[in-house]
């Protein structure tokens, strides 16, 4: 449960609370220049706007800009498809988290009752470090060719091939490139790795004092 809701806030964590993170994304990548007389305040705002929808705070993506001297819908029929399945799937995140949340706290309180501190302890620790272990051996393998994984990924989460963009008629490939996600998955392993180490230390150190 612990996991869980660590990996799940570290996504969170990232694109929703880090101050310009998209901006300087977007910079690194150049975006702007795959959307004609797009200013990067317009940008931002597209991505507010998609950013409130995938966590189900507006209701659809039809969200509209300047583009190419022109007001028109940034996002198109194609695009909208994949994104109700990103939307989904962090729902079900955030719905996965919450039920951690209660089971994690029932299990600790029930070890506590009964006086297993030690217990919960050393579980926490070898719980913590077989997660870790298994996540940097699919960093290691996912790093060896992301292309190859990343497509793995949509394959299996996604019911269709909508999600297999056009950037010649499709907008949304162009704000978020293959690198966009490369780096906001390896900040995520790196945020989600650090906390549960700093857990793990913590439950080393109470064990210590238990003793």
């Amino acid at each position: 449960c612990l996991m869980i809701i660590l990996f799940i806030t570290s996504v969170e964590a990232l694109v929703y609370w880090t101050p310009g993170y998209f901006e300087n994304e977007y910079t690194k990548y150049n975006v702007l220049d795959s959307l004609p007389s797009m200013t990067m305040d317009d940008l931002l705002h597209v991505t507010d706007e998609m950013m409130d929808y995938l966590k189900g705070d507006r209701e659809n993506l039809n969200v509209e800009a300047v583009i190419g001297g022109v007001q028109r819908e940034f996002f198109n029929a194609k695009e909208k498809r994949p994104m109700q399945d990103v939307r989904e799937l962090f729902l079900q995140g955030l719905a996965l988290r919450r039920g951690a949340v209660f089971v994690g706290v029932l299990a600790a309180a029930f070890l506590c009752l009964k006086k297993r501190q030690a217990v919960l302890l050393r579980m926490l620790q070898w719980g913590i470090a077989g997660v870790l272990c298994t996540m940097l051996g699919l960093g290691a393998l996912i790093s060896m060719d992301f292309t190859k994984y990343f497509t793995y990924f949509h394959l299996i989460f996604f019911d269709n091939m909508d999600w297999y963009l056009n950037p010649k008629t499709d907008l949304l490939i162009n704000i978020v490139p293959e690198g966009f996600f490369r780096d906001t998955a390896l900040r995520i392993a790196g945020m989600f790795l650090a906390v549960s180490l700093l857990f793990w230390l913590m439950a080393g150190a109470l064990r210590r004092r238990l003793k």
